[in-house]
């Protein structure tokens, strides 16, 4: 599909500085664009990267300086114009067949929407509502009286356990469980009892989960992802956990349970927090960092344990110095000996 920087200027509300007439036919990174792609500067960091790149046109912030020869389609976020770039760029991933394959368990009493697309291998247990347009890919399990809004997409071997709640437009990658039991043990005469775990698990509208992530089922009540969280690939959520809207829980992270995370908060890749601490809106857990405190709304927290990330950048930055401060106290030491002998 090919298209004009004029023209694609319009899609994402951007005005262009150099030549409007300019055809484009694909969106790729500044180093590896050639003549005919658009290509986008998020970070100035890579600024640089405009004095040789090759693509004919970028998206670019208001604000950057570029080389006078390069086409720029200037935006406010050109993250977001990117975004709109590329659907319309790239091709629709192939439809699936609505309705129920031949080769899928769907209990009697499940009630589905409108156009719902149920692949082979899919098993839905008795109880279950499913919401219009939502789609399961090939063995994909949903347990008894669950409930899934609508334009959902559960891609292949996804396991979604009884009586969890899943809100509309959530989409949750391969080899992810949500509802699986919490870790809940009592020790009697040296032995594990297991502490049944008989609550739930509540996804809102707008989730995205990535592969591999596990989501325990409360105790009591519910687990909760709250509306517009985005979970990476690797993570675990144990029982009675709350994460608040529009959050960023990275890769290989661990939120212990009736952990409460505020609004908008992220936890950085291979970060944690212990079980029954409280994490404010706006907070910012820093990358393999563990939080065993509250953290205040609006913090950045980094280390282990984590504190206030300016005190532990101080922190390592005087253990840096550790060798050079050991070699003086030796010195010192000496230089006493010597003194005292004299």
């Amino acid at each position: 599909m090919k298209t004009t920087v004029a023209k694609l200027a319009k899609l994402v509300n951007g005005t262009v500085s150099g030549n409007k007439n300019t055809s484009l036919a694909g969106v790729a990174g500044l180093k590896e664009a050639r003549p005919g792609d658009v290509s986008f500067l998020a970070n100035k960091k890579y600024i640089n990267l405009l004095k040789i790149t090759r693509a004919s046109a970028v998206l670019v912030n208001p604000e950057v300086k570029v080389p006078a020869d390069l086409t720029v389609i200037r935006v406010k976020n050109p993250d977001l114009a990117c975004i709109r770039v590329l659907e319309y760029f790239s091709p629709k991933p192939p439809a699936l067949v609505k309705g129920v394959h031949s080769k899928a368990v769907v209990a009697k009493n499940v009630r589905l929407g409108k156009n719902v697309s149920i692949q082979p291998y899919v098993v839905v247990q008795p109880g279950s509502r499913i919401g219009d347009q939502t789609v399961f890919y090939p063995n994909v399990y949903i347990g008894h009286d669950v409930t899934i809004g609508k334009n959902c997409c559960f891609y292949p071997n996804v396991v979604i356990r009884e009586k969890t709640v899943i809100g509309d437009n959530v989409i949750i990658h391969s080899g992810t469980v949500i509802g699986s039991d919490g870790f809940g043990y009592t020790v009697d005469d040296g032995r594990q009892h297991k502490i049944p775990q008989v609550g739930t698990v509540e996804i809102g509208d707008d989730v995205e989960i990535g592969a591999n992530v596990a989501i325990d089922r409360a105790r009591f009540d519910k687990t909760i992802i709250r509306k517009g969280t985005k979970i990476d690939n690797l993570v675990h959520i144990a029982h009675n956990v709350e994460i608040g809207e529009n959050s960023l829980i990275l890769a290989q992270v661990g939120i212990a349970g009736s952990s409460k995370l505020g609004q908008n908060v992220i936890f950085a890749g291979q970060s944690g927090v212990i079980g029954h601490v409280d994490v404010g809106d706006n907070a910012i857990v820093a990358a393999k960092s563990v939080a065993t405190r509250d953290v205040p709304p609006g913090k950045t927290v980094s280390g282990v344990p984590a504190r206030d990330h300016k005190e532990e950048l101080r922190v390592r930055a005087a253990q840096i110095k550790l060798p050079e401060l050991f070699k003086t106290i030796r010195e010192l030491k000496a230089e006493i000996e010597k003194l005292k002998k004299k």
